[in-house]
């Protein structure tokens, strides 16, 4: 008995047992496939259009919102940006929307922006570095819409 153990903890820790998706696909749903635009972003200055006021609070940069204190770190829905965080066209694909990207793992939109607009995806990363070195990418990925 004890010499399974071993094998077994390490067969958990080698397979996605350990690390489980924080995103539930929807059942008896089918995944669609489609090649999209995607581009990195974070939360900083240049990636989320913010400035510091002369009080060096954070305030948005531009738009109809110009000058009105921002949040940095969180997203349109509400939520804390986070790695798996996606900002998309929520025309296209609605709050909700599950994606598997190649490199990048599982995703749910929870964002928009300014630029994004029909098949693009911009991917949150934690640093202004991962999201450079993501680049701009086109790639197949799968995709699960909300549940109504």
């Amino acid at each position: 008995m004890k010499n399974l153990i071993l094998p077994t903890l390490a067969l958990l820790l080698l397979t996605s047992c350990a690390t489980p998706r924080r995103f539930a696909i929807p059942k008896n749903q089918k995944p669609e496939r489609i090649t999209l635009t995607l581009t990195g972003y974070c939360d900083c200055q240049h990636c989320c259009g913010w400035e510091r006021n002369w009080r060096f609070q954070p305030v948005y940069a531009y738009g109809p919102s110009k000058g009105k204190p921002k949040h940095v770190g969180i997203t349109s829905s509400g939520t804390t940006a986070r790695k798996g965080t996606l900002a998309a066209d929520t025309r296209l694909f609605p709050y909700g929307t599950i994606f598997n990207i190649p490199g990048y793992g599982w995703g749910r939109v929870e964002d928009t922006g300014g630029a994004i607009k029909g098949r693009h995806l911009d991917l949150f990363f934690d640093s202004h570095q991962e999201a450079l070195e993501w680049g701009r990418q086109k790639k197949q990925v799968l995709y699960w819409r909300p549940q109504r």
